[in-house]
């Protein structure tokens, strides 16, 4: 149904926004990098730890429990997304009215994601502890009564929080883990959002029918409520590093930085085609003679793809380099990857070209907001938050675009294609700034 593929790309969205946040990796060359002046390229082959900051012991229970709870904030997300026509059915209302269960994540996202990283880069523990609380408190508020009003309004509070869990990882990476390990810690616990995301469908699919709603809540509350509890205990100890700035002087520090208002722009473009494939590849591929099964088959392996790829490419690029040339690569390729659709479309096609766009076009996310943290410096959450919200609203803007072509999908798919080449000259300012 047309809701459930809403609910489906909002879901999307939400997958690109939390598959991004790898910033962790780069704060081991904040000496090097420090002021507007980029560092250059060669010297980044072999990189050393800065001397000038304190050696960090990592603690990897803060990371786990953080892990844990991004996952249950994510499966909340999604909570209803696989359910969508027996949830409409179990609360006696249309779909399209189950579809803003979800479709109020991203929104709210867009208003608090500048807020919550200001508070996140002052108030770091108190910040993520309250994600925790209103994530756990949602939940929960959605078995007040088993009726849509209290699962809107359950939906809702835990949306709120979303914004001060999925911008804490770069903190978090600079105040309790090693320089040396923060690559594999934000790459973990980016994976860990994915996996919440896989872990809301599989629930939603082992859960079928409308008497199982109200079980399916209950889980999710349950799985909050621990994660909640973890992260609140891990916290005990303060981070080896705190953060001196934040508020005012924090989002001051990020929007006046002309690196990270390059970046803004390159991002939305990528991530917009994302969220625009998966809101619409169902009726999209469906005049090809995809059934819609296959087609949500092929979004569940494309996640699964993206999973992969946040987890191996940013990395890979870190230590090499070569984040700037990757970002090209990925978009040259989901250019081409639509353009195949728009000529080609068959289920062979579908499979090769969406799965390949989440492998490769996925980690432009985390690299920007890794880029973006090179530069960004004390306001790492507060940089995070202007790339989410770039990234959301270009979601929202090339979704809109191709709603309305939706009907025509050979014109769609190459709407997308020209779309997605535009992020290349944004993606060239970038790099003649930094060199």
């Amino acid at each position: 149904m047309p809701t459930q593929r809403r609910v489906r790309g909002a879901a999307a969205a939400g997958v690109v926004a939390v598959a991004t946040v790898l910033i962790g990796s780069n704060a081991r060359r904040r000496d090097e990098s420090f002021g507007l002046q980029a560092r250059p390229r060669k010297a980044r082959v072999v990189r050393k730890i800065p001397t000038a900051l304190p050696q960090v012991k990592s603690r990897w229970s803060v990371f786990l429990a953080y892990g844990l709870l991004a996952a249950a904030s994510q499966a909340l997300f999604v909570n209803y997304a696989p359910v969508t026509a027996d949830a409409a059915r179990h609360f006696g209302v249309s779909v399209g009215e189950i579809g803003w269960l979800s479709q109020v994540f991203p929104l709210i996202y867009v208003v608090l994601a500048i807020p919550a990283g200001i508070a996140l880069d002052r108030f770091l523990r108190p910040a993520l502890i309250a994600g925790a609380v209103l994530t756990a408190c949602g939940a929960f508020l959605r078995l007040v009564n088993d009726d849509f009003t209290w699962a809107f309004a359950g939906q809702v509070v835990a949306a709120v929080g979303q914004p001060l869990i999925l911008n804490a990882i770069p903190g978090l990476a600079v105040g309790y883990l090693a320089a040396k390990d923060r690559a594999t810690g934000i790459a973990a616990a980016s994976s860990a959002t994915f996996g919440g995301m896989v872990l809301g469908y599989l629930l939603g699919a082992f859960l079928p029918g409308e008497n199982n709603i109200r079980t399916l809540t209950l889980i999710t509350a349950l799985i909050a409520l621990d994660a909640g509890l973890c992260v609140i205990g891990a916290l005990r100890l303060p981070p080896a590093q705190a953060n001196p700035s934040g508020g005012l002087r924090a989002f001051r520090a990020a929007f006046g930085n002309r690196y990270v208002r390059r970046l803004c722009a390159v991002v939305a473009i990528p991530m917009g085609t994302f969220i625009a494939l998966a809101t619409f590849a169902q009726p999209l591929l469906a005049p090809a003679g995809i059934p819609e099964s296959t087609a949500g088959l092929i979004l569940a392996f494309t996640m699964i793809a993206g999973v992969l790829g946040c987890a191996v490419v940013p990395v890979w690029a870190d230590r090499r380099g070569r984040e700037v040339g990757l970002m090209g690569a990925g978009i040259a390729f989901t250019a081409v990857a639509c353009l195949h659709l728009a000529l080609v479309p068959s289920v062979p096609m579908a499979y090769l070209a969406l799965l390949g766009t989440g492998f490769v076009l996925l980690p432009a996310l985390p690299i920007v907001l890794s880029l973006s943290e090179r530069h960004a410096l004390d306001a790492e959450s507060t940089a995070a938050g202007l790339i989410w919200m770039a990234g959301n609203l270009g979601g929202v803007l090339l979704a809109t675009v191709v709603g309305f072509l939706v009907a025509s999908p050979a014109i769609a798919f190459a709407a997308l294609a020209g779309a997605t080449l535009l992020a290349l000259p944004a993606l060239h300012w970038f790099r003649k700034l930094e060199q």
